[in-house]
């Protein structure tokens, strides 16, 4: 199922259009105090209420759209129209749900007004958003066919272009699919230019006419021809929407000119188009969208007049269009021809090329990398496995590139055996090279360490010294190590810096297990207490907040006031991955605090407006929510008693025990969809997710409950049960330590995850 939302300053022409098309059907009114008002007379209401405040956007008309071939009876149709408008904060305005059977999908139009019976406003924040989430749990309520959550390179609709039909209602139809057509156009591209609108919506059957009045004030108008003898009259761009006027759209147009990223996006695609010149001996025309498609990711359109290819268009990925006049002469196919002059000849790659060879060395370093990402044991640096690989074992690797086999298939057939030849006998020089690259890299990062390492002591971040050897548990989180008066990676001896400590004790009960991906995040940290990350420094993500976990020895020694710092850094991270992660369940800002609360996470408002904070987190730590949150979160109605309710969800954590960052681990590898670790866990660590039960139900139907059949039956053996902890899962080194009493076997699902009634009692239900 499809939503949409419009908002708009007036109402009648939607409701003449709704209400005026043949073979409509009412199913129903919402908030009239009878379902047998006229048309007219809900028509008044709804004019009247929306009067009562000045705001532009005071009117909305929403369309449910189901897939072809999907079908609903009146009365299920108008059930879900009803709870679509109750979760999405509409259920108390007056409105009306109209069924049309004007198209070959069914679907229902709602009107209604956003200004309520005291002249308020209600808020709209995220509703495009929220919009989305209320669908999908309605899709899965209503056992609909889910419709796509992410954006997909797709056209138009074309098939929605008006049946042949005459009259005032084909006008109407027509307005419709122009509004539908132009907005999605404007939406999906940077126009700069009324020609250039002309040509993309050309396609959709839509003819444009520029006008200019005698105080030369430019107009625009539109209609449909779609050349079998179906024509409208042009409608003027005011009277499609009120933003297709001329004026409108040339002030748009003008701003997209102006933008000072457009020199730098044509600059950029021509260097990329050059740099696919400079691959190619020769590229047949017809060819040339495969390649730039395949090689640079570029989308084009070949513009052809009969079987004569004049030229291409680019539709670029940040949105601007870019024909054969906006890129310069040099990169048409006319003035190339050394590389399109030759007919029928097939599109064949210069193997004698610079940008080969470049090509090639680009492959086997994928190749490299991939091998050494993969190996089971990562013993050594990344330098330390390429000087020990052979041609033959990264072959799989190479065949498996994406980029290695572009380039296969524009190598002749008849060369194909030279080429890999080629390849095998460039693998040691290139092999050389990448190893002597990475080697300067690692020394460059190894030295990095230690001047983050000595600027970490000198602030006192965290109480470590040598007496007690403490100072190897920061070493341990840098992933680095101390032996014989000198510095190292963690993995390997290769690369050294002395530094003269003495012989320092070993600390007891170190954490064993260190992750990377965790140490990574820990020197950005470091990098940002010690100030010495910028701008263009990478950022920390979400999964900096479990850093206490991975490394509680250190950070329980972690000075208060840079413990405070961190905190509120990773809190801010962690929220807005988190918003991330809820947007599919969250349908109104009541969800926002319910999600959160789920997961340990609590809002306070204050003065200049509202803070999170935490259950794993001091008291004192806090993350200010940004303002258009804030306004979000002050839009609930019962907004006082909505925040007295979370004191009932975190009470409940705390007296269950689930007040560790280990259960907010747990959530968090459960939505990053790793269930065969989630379930490992679940049956072994006893260690249950704080999150939402119909996050957590989400997950259990997407594969999670057969990940946890599975290692439940392998846990009936003690040997596999021994193997996959060891084997299977590094984690349970990080989570702590394990009594006796959790080692008992896995009881089919009769656990937190399917007993809803304890959730239930703690009120963290939404909707």
């Amino acid at each position: 199922m499809i939503a949409k939302i419009i908002y708009g300053e007036t109402c009648q022409g939607t409701l003449n259009y709704v209400l005026g098309k043949e073979g409509m059907r009412i199913l129903g009114y919402g908030n009239t105090f009878s379902q047998k008002v006229s048309p007219k007379f809900f028509g008044d209401v709804l004019h009247f209420q929306g009067q009562r405040n000045a705001t532009k956007n005071r009117y909305a008309h929403i369309s449910l759209n189901l897939p072809h071939g999907e079908h609903l009876n009146d009365k299920t149709f108008l059930k879900i129209s009803k709870e679509y408008m109750e979760k999405m904060g509409f259920g108390e305005q007056p409105y009306v749900v109209v069924r049309h059977t004007d198209t070959t999908h069914e679907h229902v139009h709602i009107v209604t007004t956003i200004v309520k019976e005291d002249g308020k406003v209600l808020p709209i924040y995220n509703s495009h958003k929220r919009s989305m989430a209320t669908r999908r749990y309605l899709e899965k309520k209503y056992g609909l066919s889910q419709a796509p959550t992410t954006k997909r390179n797709r056209q138009l609709p074309i098939y929605r272009l008006p049946e042949e039909q005459f009259g005032m209602d084909a006008e109407k139809g027509t307005k419709f699919y122009l509004q539908d057509v132009l907005n999605s156009i404007n939406q999906k591209y940077k126009v700069r230019s009324f020609d250039e609108l002309a040509r993309l919506v050309k396609p959709y059957h839509i003819e444009l006419r520029q006008t200019k009045n005698e105080m030369g004030r430019i107009g625009v108008a539109f209609g449909l021809n779609n050349q079998k003898g179906y024509r409208t009259r042009f409608l003027s761009g005011s009277a499609v929407h009120r933003n297709l006027s001329g004026p409108k759209l040339q002030k748009v147009f003008d701003a997209h000119s102006k933008s000072k990223l457009l020199p730098m996006h044509r600059k950029r695609l021509l260097k990329q188009i050059e740099t696919t010149y400079g691959l190619f001996k020769t590229i047949r025309p017809h060819d040339l969208k495969d390649v730039l498609k395949g090689y640079q990711g570029i989308d084009i359109e070949l513009e052809t007049k009969g079987d004569v290819i004049e030229g291409y268009t680019i539709y670029d990925k940040s949105k601007y269009v870019f024909g054969k006049r906006g890129l310069g002469k040099h990169i048409r196919m006319q003035n190339r021809l050394e590389i399109f002059g030759n007919g029928n000849e097939p599109t064949q790659i210069d193997i004698e090329s610079k940008q080969f060879k470049l090509e090639v060395q680009k492959a086997i370093k994928e190749a490299l990398t991939t091998s050494y990402l993969k190996s089971l044991k990562q013993d050594g640096l990344l330098s330390e496995h390429i000087i020990t690989r052979n041609f033959g074992d990264i072959v799989p690797n190479l065949k498996a590139s994406e980029k290695f086999r572009f380039l296969e298939r524009y190598i002749p057939r008849n060369q194909r055996i030279e080429f890999r030849k080629a390849v095998e006998n460039a693998f040691p020089i290139i092999k050389k090279r990448i190893y002597e690259l990475e080697t300067k890299k690692e020394k460059e990062i190894l030295e990095k360490k230690f001047k983050l390492i000595g600027k970490v002591l000198e602030k006192g971040i965290f109480n470590v010294g040598t007496e007690q050897g403490s100072i190897r548990l920061l070493f341990q989180a840098l992933g680095v190590k101390y032996h014989d008066n000198q510095l190292s990676f963690t993995q390997s001896n290769k690369h050294t810096i002395p530094v003269k400590l003495g012989n320092l004790p070993f600390p007891e009960n170190m954490e064993k297990h260190v992750s990377t991906g965790f140490v990574r995040q820990n020197h950005l940290m470091l990098e940002m207490l010690t100030e010495q990350s910028s701008e263009n420094s990478p950022k920390m993500t979400g999964s900096a907040i479990f850093l206490p976990m991975i490394f509680p020895k250190l950070y329980e020694r972690m000075d208060p006031v840079y413990k405070w710092q961190y905190e509120r850094v990773a809190l801010g991270s962690y929220v807005k991955y988190a918003e991330q992660m809820h947007a599919p369940f969250e349908k109104s800002a009541k969800d926002y605090i319910t999600l959160f609360n789920a997961k340990g996470f609590y809002f306070v408002k204050g003065e200049k407006g509202f803070e999170v904070k935490s259950i794993y987190t001091n008291n004192k730590a806090s993350y200010p929510l940004p303002k258009r949150t804030s306004l979000y979160l002050n839009s609930i109605p019962d907004l006082s008693v909505r925040l007295q309710r979370q004191r009932t969800v975190i009470k409940g954590l705390f007296e269950e025990g689930r007040n560790d960052l280990k259960n907010l681990w747990v959530g968090h590898l459960m939505e990053r969809g790793v269930y065969d670790k989630v379930a490992f866990i679940l049956t072994s660590e006893k260690a249950y997710p704080n999150l939402h039960r119909e996050i957590v139900q989400h997950h259990m139907d997407n594969g999670l409950r057969q990940s946890l059949v599975q290692v439940s039956q392998r846990q009936s053996s003690v040997q596999q049960k021994r193997l996959l902890r060891k084997g299977v899962y590094a984690v349970s080194s990080l989570l702590g330590g394990r009594g006796k009493n959790q080692d008992e076997a896995f009881n089919g699902f009769k656990d937190e995850l399917t007993d809803w009634s304890k959730y239930k009692r703690k009120g963290v239900g939404m909707g």
